[in-house]
């Protein structure tokens, strides 16, 4: 049975991760929300009353009877099943920190231009968007990129990967962060990539690799855009 992720149909978003995943290995998936019908089907899962354990939120995965949520969960669930984690538990477990800690920086890039709300437009709360992004060019961003230049530097199977000697889900993670970073902040990214060129090369291999290479090329990866997670404003970049 083809896995079946259900997210937003329209942007990249944090359902992205998943994709870049289940891309690399080759799995057999379905887009649900981009097929015709499929935002029913999503909501049904999201706020059907019959669903013991619902979701919270978009990216969830369904598999059979298991139906999970949250990215990092998702990515924990399949690494082993997509050969993207290693087997074992120390090291499957540091793939999983490593995920949560791209998703904490996830939210910060989100949070600067919403940085009072989600609720509110981008235009309600520029003068605080301001703001925000001047502390994430400046000091989040290379802060986060610094501990991924460490660990990189640390693995002694390969400074071209985050664990181990193979490709990771937490691999595709961060080459999906910094392509997001560099969408939104171009100019800041150029300079942060300076002083991390361990996480810009293995961002370059990731998108070497021939599976990750042709999705990019194709209609099945929507591009960056001013509705997702990593939005292009150019009085934020500095």
């Amino acid at each position: 049975m083809a896995y079946e992720l259900f997210y937003w149909p329209g942007i990249q978003g944090r359902g992205e991760f998943v994709r870049l995943a289940l891309e690399e290995a080759g799995a057999d998936y379905v887009d649900v929300a981009r097929k015709p019908r499929g935002m029913d089907a999503l909501m049904a899962l999201l706020e059907g009353e019959q669903i013991a354990r619902p979701p919270f939120a978009p990216p969830f995965l369904k598999d059979g009877d298991a139906l999970i949520g949250q990215t990092a969960a998702i990515l924990f669930y399949l690494g082993p099943r997509l050969r993207l984690a290693p087997r074992d538990e120390a090291a499957r477990l540091w793939v999983h920190q490593i995920q949560l800690t791209i998703a904490d920086a996830v939210g910060e890039a989100h949070d600067v231009h919403h940085p009072i709300s989600g609720g509110l437009y981008y235009e309600d709360q520029k003068p605080e968007a301001l703001r925000a992004a001047k502390v994430f060019r400046e000091e989040r961003i290379p802060k986060f990129l610094a501990w991924f230049e460490a660990i990189l530097a640390r693995n002694p199977k390969g400074d071209r990967h985050l664990v181990g000697a193979r490709t990771t889900y937490a691999d595709l993670s961060l080459f999906q962060l910094i392509d997001g970073l560099a969408y939104a902040f171009p100019h800041g990214m150029k300079a942060a990539l300076k002083k991390a060129p361990l996480a810009a090369a293995l961002h370059a291999a990731v998108a070497e690799r021939p599976r990750i290479r042709a999705y990019l090329a194709s209609d099945r990866r929507i591009p960056f855009n001013e509705s997702g997670i990593f939005r292009h404003y150019p009085e934020l970049d500095g």
